[in-house]
């Protein structure tokens, strides 16, 4: 009887296996398919720009052949870059959410894009509209918010929609070094904010809250100095609230660990970068690689520095807490900005 029992027990066993087994083959059949079409995609995207032929290398605006697939190969290392970061911090695993919200999908001319601001955002949501079938003559006259505008013609993608996508499309986005985006959101925002607008009274606020009577020289600016306003944006993370979409860490807008990237163009290289997409797209007849809303040169670094000479080292040490996944995930370096802060004991006196 007991040996019967024992026999029992192991087909049982056996049973609840192959169960369990016929339970969970068809996700990992998913799961290995795919993987599988992303690379065959993917793929299948490489040998077009490899075998793409320039009709003798000299129409205006593309890159020639070679220069090409140099900017290919760099976007591979960076695509490799982003990937071993986002298993090395464990943020491509399933206890982080893929956020959907910023992307936009076209597509006429399959590309996806998440819009990340103050990173050629300007500039983007123009050739997005454009791809819309807004008219150049429309876009350049209109009073209405580019992306309003955008969003009249795109909607707010879910994320199986976006992966549904990337099946036949390029997927994009565009970074820059988080200190010079926060920096540009600052100049643009805060300190040029229009008249009693959403961000002239958020600095109003601001000023408020910080900025002491006692400070030596007084100060006398209408809207919040640099320091008043990371100040803010410090209080505002420690308590968890929500950061304004200018200067939210790009790594919670897109979640990048989250999704599959074809192309990361960065600030820094922007002008070879865009010519790579466009060409990569297929978009050269319908966009051209310009920025509107620049900033980038000398004069420009010139006031970044100046910016976060008024720093306090304590505060940048808050910016890079704040900020640390887009430094690591993008390689970015903070290292430079440390020469320029001031000690936390000389700011005092």
């Amino acid at each position: 009887m007991g040996r019967r029992n024992l026999s029992m027990m192991r087909v049982g066993r056996c049973v609840a296996f192959l169960v369990a087994a016929a339970f969970l083959l068809p996700f990992t059949i998913l799961l290995m398919v795919a993987d599988q079409q992303y690379n065959f995609t993917y793929s299948t995207k490489r040998v077009f720009y490899q075998e793409y032929i320039f009709e003798n290398g000299t129409e205006e605006g593309l890159l020639p052949r070679d220069k090409f697939l140099e900017v290919g190969s760099r976007m591979d290392a960076r695509r490799e870059f982003l990937r071993s970061q986002c298993s090395r911090l464990s943020l491509d695993d399933y206890s982080h959410k893929a956020y959907a919200w910023e992307y936009l999908i076209n597509r006429q001319y399959h590309v996806i894009w998440c819009n990340i601001f103050k990173a050629a955002s300007t500039s983007w949501m123009y050739n997005f509209n454009l791809m819309a079938n807004y008219s150049a003559a429309f876009l350049d006259k209109t009073k209405e918010v580019p992306l309003e505008l955008a969003r009249k013609k795109y909607a707010r993608p879910t994320v199986e929609m976006i992966r549904k996508a990337q099946a036949d499309s390029i997927t994009f986005l565009i970074v820059r070094h988080p200190l010079e985006r926060l920096a540009s959101a600052y100049n643009d925002k805060i300190v040029h904010a229009w008249p009693k607008s959403f961000h002239d009274k958020m600095g109003q606020r601001i000023i408020r809250k910080y900025r002491k009577a006692t400070s030596k020289p007084a100060l006398t600016e209408r809207y919040p100095v640099f320091e008043e306003f990371v100040a803010y944006v410090l209080d505002e993370a420690r308590a968890r609230r929500t950061l304004d979409m200018h200067w939210t860490p790009y790594t919670d807008f897109c979640t990048p660990c989250k999704f599959n990237f074809d192309v990361i163009l960065k600030f820094e290289t922007l002008d070879e970068d865009q010519r790579f997409l466009i060409q990569l797209a297929h978009l050269q007849d319908i966009v051209k690689p310009e920025w509107r809303n620049s900033g980038k040169g000398t004069n420009t670094l010139h006031i970044i520095n100046h910016l976060y000479s008024r720093l306090k080292k304590s505060q940048l040490d808050g910016l890079y807490t704040l900020y640390k996944n887009d430094f690591q995930l993008f390689n970015y370096s903070i290292d430079n900005y440390y020469e320029i802060v001031q000690d936390d004991e000389t700011s005092k006196g």
